[in-house]
């Protein structure tokens, strides 16, 4: 049986003395033809060129980790439904959900879809102005970051607080300015981090591309030209509620036109996606909620002022943020943690204070 043990002759290693101001050249040379003669027995036809001195690590980009920070940020619920189903898409299906339930309410109750002409032209107002606020603020979350896109929109109780004292005369008392404010405040720390990171992706991708600067401050631009229009939906909202005592019928107004409208903008910007089972069921259950969501608001917008009332709308970050720490099961930070209570103490004040007695 022949051994498998190298002869002497193998083992001779020859060592060569070169003067350290030899020329890189004949280094690489000679280490070519060291490895020619002295190589392994199990040749592959095509090795990487590569040693130990030239191993390359991967180096991880700056706007990958940034882009990996700022997925793992929303809510596994909102993750999905931005990335599994169009945005026009599913407001297309809110709509149109919120029209059926809306005229199969009235319809039951044996009550008018249309009121007077006087009422009519509020609701057909309040249904132009909140469809332009809607198709708006998609817009701006299809082309800013995420937790931009939801600051510049929690902008809308402000500007519905100061739109409602400039044409409805509502009282805007010292108590309502310092909620609204604490509780901005409050979702300002809760997308503290958010906003710095992105913050500093989109300065990064405005350096590289100079017409990124442009759309994004379009973008910009017109969230809070959304913010301005949703304020004035609100004020909308409670003079057609109050004018025809049904709240519902500004829902059902609303969905008339914004359900069309959103089916012609997925249609001309998006490609339609057929959703599979679970997805219809969760854009169901979405839309429902939305639509109770609408009618409570309405009737909420009826009997109190706009003050009051849209300083409670904040909760919904407060409701998001804790609904995003439990699926995740991740630690809230110090930030966070201070402007969830913002957001508590700002609501439980408004709570607190009660309804006010107006005087007819």
């Amino acid at each position: 049986m022949a051994s498998l043990e190298p002869n002497d002759e193998d083992r001779i290693v020859e060592l060569i003395v070169r003067d350290a101001s030899a020329s890189a050249g004949d280094a690489d040379a000679d280490a070519v033809a060291v490895s020619e003669d002295f190589g392994p027995l199990l040749t592959q036809p095509e090795r990487p060129r590569i040693n130990i001195f030239s191993i390359s690590y991967p180096r991880r980009k700056y706007r990958d980790e940034v882009t990996r920070l700022l997925e793992s940020e929303p809510s596994p619920l909102t993750h999905f439904m931005l990335r599994g189903i169009p945005l026009f898409e599913a407001a297309f299906t809110r709509c149109t959900v919120m029209l059926v339930l809306s005229y199969i309410w009235l319809r039951r109750g044996e009550q008018p879809l249309f009121a007077t002409s006087h009422v009519r032209n509020i609701l057909i107002s309040r249904a132009l102005v909140g469809c332009f606020s809607l198709s708006s603020f998609v817009y701006c979350v299809q082309r800013l970051p995420f937790s931009q896109a939801i600051v510049l929109n929690l902008t809308t109780p402000i500007m519905a607080s100061i739109i409602a004292r400039i044409f409805l005369h509502e009282k805007l008392k010292i108590a309502d300015i310092s909620g609204l404010a604490c509780s901005f405040f409050g979702v300002l720390f809760i997308f503290h981090e958010m906003l710095a990171t992105q913050g500093q992706l989109v300065k990064a991708e405005e350096q590289r591309d100079a017409n990124y600067k442009g759309s994004h401050l379009f973008a910009v631009l017109l969230g809070l030209v959304s913010s301005i229009t949703g304020g004035a939906s609100y004020c909308l909202i409670r003079a057609g509620a109050k004018a025809s005592d049904q709240p519902l019928v500004t829902v059902l107004t609303f969905s008339m036109l914004a359900s069309p409208v959103m089916a012609i903008c997925t249609f001309f910007f998006e490609d339609f996606v057929l959703p599979g089972f679970q997805s219809i069921i969760l854009m169901l259950v979405l839309s429902v909620l939305a639509f109770f969501a609408e009618v409570l608001l309405a009737r909420g917008l009826q009997l109190e002022r706009i003050g009051k009332i849209v300083n409670l709308l904040y909760l919904e970050v407060e409701l998001s943020q804790l609904w995003r720490l439990a699926f995740s099961r991740a630690a809230p930070s110090f930030s966070q943690v201070i402007g969830l209570l913002l957001v508590i103490v700002s609501a439980c004040c408004t709570l607190y204070l009660g309804p006010d007695k107006e005087l007819e």
